[in-house]
């Protein structure tokens, strides 16, 4: 069972969350009679629709899930490479910082050819991508922090300048 169906499971148990908080809204609703209209209450009632839907059905939304996660590691790939490609403008950049943002990428671009295949171990894939997202976006604030334009064509960097000062 363990972990190819735990999002069918997860999916299950977040829809009994939303029964319970659908019938919970509307037991209250019918119960005060003070501040009841004629209109019924309708996010309640959505809300046990949904929480129906969610357990009658978990693999839509195990899709649906892997869908936005691959597409929002795509993103997280694709804005890390553009970040470092403007950073080129006004720093050195290593081909070496191109590697973390092309697994996380790819990554994500195999959670959306594979939603299903990957779902059984979404939780870790989506940890190790999100460390690595992590630690690249640290490691790029880092470097590029220390340096600064001088000139549009002269870049100096303050690592630098700062152990030339320390030097005299």
């Amino acid at each position: 069972m363990w972990p190819g169906e735990f999002m069918n499971y997860l999916a299950i148990a977040i829809g009994v969350f939303f029964i319970l908080s659908g019938v919970y809204s509307c037991i209250l609703y019918f119960r005060n009679k003070e501040t009841r209209s004629f209109v019924i209450p309708v996010v309640a009632v959505g809300s046990a629709l949904l929480g129906a839907w969610l357990i009658l059905s978990p693999l839509f939304f195990v899709r649906f899930f892997m869908y936005f996660w691959g597409a929002l590691l795509v993103l997280a790939g694709v804005q890390q490479i553009v970040s470092l490609a403007l950073a080129r403008k006004w720093s050195v950049v290593s081909y070496g910082y191109y590697v973390l943002p092309t697994l996380i990428l790819l990554a994500g671009i195999l959670v959306l050819v594979h939603p299903i295949g990957v779902a059984a171990n979404t939780l870790v894939i989506i940890g190790v991508v999100g460390l690595l997202y992590g630690l690249n976006e640290l490691v790029s604030w880092y470097k590029f922090r220390l340096a600064k334009i001088v000139e549009p064509d002269q870049i100096i960097d303050t690592e630098e300048e700062t152990d030339q000062k320390a030097e005299t």
